[in-house]
């Protein structure tokens, strides 16, 4: 008998039916009314949920589930799936460390690229059929300084195309050293920022980290930094970035996250040194196949008696 398998995101071709072939049931609720009103003939037999780091899922929902018995979100980031309350009605969570790494840290080169040569803003002009290059001053990447908030495997995979392809320094800065590291590490984010051209934020989402990059840290990166985040839209304070890219305190930003997606603050729209892509960087044929695959496993094992592969312990 297949197991009723609750999806909160949409599955990409062929991969409902590798579900279905690993022995699920699927069953979606991919928006915040459709979860609310679950029908509770459904609820009653969920036994599984795969989620994403910025859907989760509460207490209060796992208590609509009285039959889950796990987890699984899709990828690293796991900061609203109440892991305590899941603990105590002995759910197993899981996510997806490692899945998509390359792909975020690709990524990230492309927005630190896009911003730095301004190539979104070149290709409006062209498309509006001005070929001017009159005024434009565009500057580079090579040899700048790196600095990286969070040196997990992502910020680790930044650091090493950043330092191995333009042959830039690299800085970071964690809760503690990392033992054996590469990099130089800074004991505190402002002085991370004040020594950085470009400010990385790799750090996970949650309360730990909400608001963490705010006005302070934005004036210490400075008028020729620029800003990337490719975490969580949470941890950047996003009217101090607003004020700050206004008033040309630092040189531009690129952002593949921000908080509230996928609502886009107004003031966000007409600023000509900013970037943004749609919370894209995790994305790619190869990390949705590591996700699916890894999420499947943990599933297989969870419900054939054995350990799963990445807990997430509370």
């Amino acid at each position: 008998m297949s197991v009723p398998l609750l999806c909160h995101v949409p599955l990409e071709a062929g991969y409902p039916e590798r579900f279905a072939a690993a022995g699920f049931e699927l069953h979606y609720a991919m928006t915040p009314e459709s979860r609310a009103d679950l029908d509770p003939a459904v609820a009653e037999k969920i036994r599984a949920v795969l989620t994403i780091g910025t859907i989760g899922l509460t207490g209060e929902e796992m208590d609509k589930l009285p039959n889950l018995e796990i987890i699984c979100a899709q990828g690293v980031g796991y900061e609203l799936v109440d892991v305590a309350a899941a603990k105590q009605r002995g759910i197993v969570v899981t996510h997806g460390p490692g899945t998509n790494s390359s792909s975020v840290a690709d990524h990230t080169l492309a927005l630190m690229l896009a911003i730095t040569r301004q190539i979104p803003q070149m290709d409006a002009k062209v498309r509006r059929s001005d070929w001017t290059r009159a005024g434009t001053d565009v500057g580079g990447m090579f040899g700048k300084k790196l600095g990286i908030l969070g040196l997990g495997n992502i910020g680790e995979q930044i650091a090493r195309r950043c330092a191995g392809g333009f042959d830039m320094a690299v800085g970071y800065h964690n809760r503690n050293p990392l033992t054996d590291s590469l990099w130089r590490y800074f004991d505190s984010l402002h002085a991370l920022a004040e020594w950085a051209d470009y400010l990385v934020v790799s750090t996970p989402g949650g309360q730990g980290t909400a608001k963490l990059v705010d006005a302070s840290v934005l004036r210490a990166l400075g008028e020729k930094g620029f800003l990337i985040n490719i975490s969580r839209g949470s941890v950047v304070d996003t009217q101090a970035l607003v004020d700050s890219l206004s008033q040309r305190e630092i040189a531009g930003a690129a952002l593949d996250v921000i908080d509230g997606e996928p609502k886009v603050p107004a003031e966000i729209i007409p600023l000509t040194n900013l970037v943004i892509t749609p919370h894209i960087g995790g994305r790619s044929p190869e990390a949705m196949n590591n996700m699916m695959t890894l999420v499947i496993e943990n599933l297989q094992a969870h419900f054939g008696g054995t350990p799963v592969l990445t807990p997430v312990r509370a």
